[in-house]
């Protein structure tokens, strides 16, 4: 991919140099954060969200693409079920080798199983953890690098079957974007890899302007529902879904000041394929 010029982007990108996989999970997803057994955090809401979308079973086909997965799975434990074919994707190589490292079940990888766990008891089918895990696992075809600022974010050689049937993107768009204008620019180039009446299920942070990920404390740009609503209709999309959840106080715990998560679920407006 040809060098960046935007000089906000490329500020993005040096600071994202820094991030540090284990420091952001341990954030965000070990307790307090990590914390599923109280039904108001936020790790049972964003599980909610999905498992309740993908209930309703009009989320479903052969190709699904997570953008920007970061060093996290959690975001698809849902969405395995209905998927034969999964990309996830990540800016970063030390992302992609977090990833990797839980894909392949090796003993250092961080264990996402509460998760798992939590999955399955909301979705209530009688599946096993460790059968969701299997799964996911055996659903998630390749894992390849991705920047959502190019027209082409896969590049134009891309390993990943296009245009895809569904996407997820979870805490990707905004913490990428110098500003709302890049924000929206972005989620128009995911857009061109989703097919028309395709779905696009995305959770991303409200009014936050940074957090800490080891050294590193990268900049957000703040979103707030509505403007995430307006980008999805400029988007090209049907908004199916719009939910907010209030950071409480006791989760707002310094590693950002994030004020709440939103989750959406849109439809790529065209006719069906």
């Amino acid at each position: 991919m040809a060098p960046d010029s935007d000089p906000g982007r490329v500020a993005v990108a040096s600071a994202y140099q820094r991030f540090e996989p284990r420091a952001y999970l341990r954030n965000n997803y070990a307790p307090p954060r990590g914390d599923l057994s109280s039904p108001d955090g936020v790790g049972p809401w964003k599980l909610r969200c999905m498992a309740q979308t993908f209930a309703t079973g009009e989320v479903s086909g052969q190709a699904l693409i997570d953008i920007g997965s970061g060093p996290t799975i959690y975001q698809l434990l849902s969405a395995c079920a209905h998927f034969e074919d999964i990309t996830m994707t990540d800016f970063l190589e030390v992302n992609r080798q977090e990833l990797g490292l839980w894909l392949r079940g090796e003993p250092g990888a961080f264990d996402w199983s509460v998760y798992s766990q939590h999955a399955c008891l909301i979705e209530g089918k009688g599946e096993s953890w460790q059968e969701k895990e299997r799964q996911l696992r055996s659903r998630v075809k390749r894992v390849l690098p991705i920047d959502v600022h190019q027209p082409q974010p896969l590049g134009t050689s891309s390993l990943a079957p296009l245009p895809a049937d569904a996407l997820v993107s979870a805490f990707c768009l905004e913490a990428v974007s110098p500003d709302l204008a890049s924000f929206q620019r972005a989620l128009q180039h995911i857009t061109t890899l989703l097919r028309p009446g395709g779905h696009l299920l995305l959770i991303g942070a409200l009014e936050e302007s940074w957090y800490l990920a080891g050294e590193a404390r990268l900049s957000v740009v703040p979103v707030s529902e509505e403007e995430v609503r307006e980008a999805l209709v400029l988007g090209g999309y049907e908004i199916r879904d719009l939910r907010t959840y209030i950071m409480p106080a006791h989760l707002r715990t310094g590693v950002d000041d994030v004020k709440g998560i939103f989750f959406a679920w849109a439809q790529k407006m065209g006719a069906q394929v």
